[in-house]
């Protein structure tokens, strides 16, 4: 029996510190890293004995040698106590969790550096970081405590001992209402421009009994997303474009402002320093990934709202865009083609309401019509125009969603061997080349 995936989603809690406790904060945060980086060089030295514990074991294994009690008044370490003055024996566990995986990365990298696998040749090996960005995990009752979802009360350092401190929460999301989810320790994220707690949760969806349909995905540049929801018996009861024209005008402003930058600081020759226009490349990537969770949060919405059995996509994976003609924008574009992230992040919303992605075959999604005429033609003014054998003019991507959501079906129900689509050892398509019509004909041999 195959093991369930372990579910974890992470949600941000809004905090509205005053002034006073935002420099409270930053003394929690600053000294926390500052046990960090001392544990890192007190478990890295003892790493040949520690790194073959289980998580349990090494915890008690660290305090051993650093943590001073009534009843081990003899420890290797005697300076963290004295340097950490009542550190919460709490936030000392998360911070040896923190460096023990720490040590454990680098010792890894190290052993592949020291292996030959590299990146390059003449890689440099790898350097134990132990001046980290890290942030001080929370456990309830000794670090925080809730009161209702309006404010949380907090132990803070204020330079000399720790106390504790109420802020308000001023933002949440829906995952703390979902009675099947189980809150996880969260994190304290402060630093000059953020003040918010990251609240993980182990999420638990409850059983689905869907409906006899799937929503078909067909993901392109002229339109970002094309969706039909199609029966097992061929029926389209839904169809939408999803296109946020807006976000990706932004991003492509923005991307194409790179290059009137680059020959105005190259002119006609040179090279371009390292990390050139780097700030608009991240503004491009974070616009990428707004426009990604727009998109797939409509997806999963219409899955949701017709109890689809699956979402199905295209299996892309590999897949290279060929460039178009000279002075064309076609590769740029397809360069800004989201196909990964949206399925990505589709696919994390979608399993947290229980259900599963499947991919189909790519190959003739939109270039076979899906009434089964044949071979449809593009047009070539338009290219989301496509004109059936029969004369009929359809949207070339719809057309190809159609054909996805029947391959999606066939795939769930096993019926890939249908009537009109054989193998290619008897000169016809391939099953997985399966179009909408082959719904309709299994539909007509059940009634027949």
């Amino acid at each position: 029996m195959k093991t369930p995936t372990k579910i974890i989603r992470t949600d941000k809690w809004q905090l509205n510190p005053t002034p006073d406790q935002k420099l409270l904060f930053g003394e929690t945060v600053k000294v926390y890293r500052r046990a960090c980086r001392y544990l890192v060089g007190i478990i890295y030295t003892h790493w040949s004995e520690l790194g073959e514990l289980t998580a349990d074991q090494l915890t008690p294994a660290v305090e051993r040698l650093m943590h001073e009690t009534q009843s081990r008044p003899n420890i290797k370490y005697p300076q963290f106590n004295k340097a950490f003055y009542k550190f919460p024996s709490y936030y000392r566990r998360a911070a040896i969790a923190f460096a023990a995986g720490q040590v454990s990365s680098y010792v890894t990298r190290y052993r592949e550096w020291q292996s030959g696998t590299r990146k390059r040749r003449n890689a440099s090996p790898p350097r134990i970081n132990s001046d980290t960005g890290c942030y001080p995990a929370l456990y309830k009752g000794q670090c925080y405590k809730l009161h209702g979802f309006d404010q949380v009360e907090i132990k803070v350092f204020n330079g000399s001992d720790w106390v504790w401190t109420t802020v308000q929460i001023t933002g949440l999301r829906e995952r703390h209402q979902v009675a099947s989810n189980k809150m996880l320790s969260p994190s304290l994220i402060f630093n000059e421009r953020v003040c918010h707690l990251s609240v993980p949760f182990s999420c638990k969806p409850e059983k689905r009994k869907p409906e006899a349909n799937v929503t078909a995905v067909d993901l392109g540049i002229n339109t970002t997303a094309t969706i039909s929801v199609v029966t097992h018996s061929g029926t389209v009861i839904h169809r939408e474009f999803i296109h946020p024209g807006r976000d990706i005008d932004r991003r492509d402003k923005r991307l194409k402002s790179v290059s009137m930058r680059a020959s105005k600081t190259m002119g006609k020759g040179g090279q371009l320093y390292k990390g050139f226009c780097s700030k608009t490349y991240l503004k491009a990537a974070r616009i990428n990934n707004k426009i990604g969770h727009v998109v797939s949060k409509r997806i999963v919405q219409i899955a949701e709202r017709f109890n689809s059995e699956a979402i199905v996509f295209e299996n892309l994976k590999g897949w290279k865009p060929k460039g178009g003609r000279k002075r064309s924008n076609l590769r740029q574009r397809f360069h800004g083609w989201l196909k990964g992230k949206i399925r990505e992040f589709t696919e994390m919303k979608w399993a947290e309401l229980g259900g599963k992605v499947i991919e189909v075959v790519a190959a003739y999604t939109s270039k076979l019509a899906y009434d089964g005429s044949g071979t449809v033609k593009r047009n070539s003014n338009n290219y989301a125009l496509a004109t059936f054998p029969s004369g009929k003019r359809f949207n070339a991507d719809l057309n190809g969603a159609y054909n996805i959501g029947a391959r999606g079906i066939l795939k769930l129900t096993r019926r890939n061997d249908s009537g009109g689509r054989s193998s290619k050892s008897t000169g016809r398509s391939p099953r997985s080349w399966a179009c909408l019509c082959d719904l309709w004909t299994l539909r007509s041999s059940k009634l027949a």
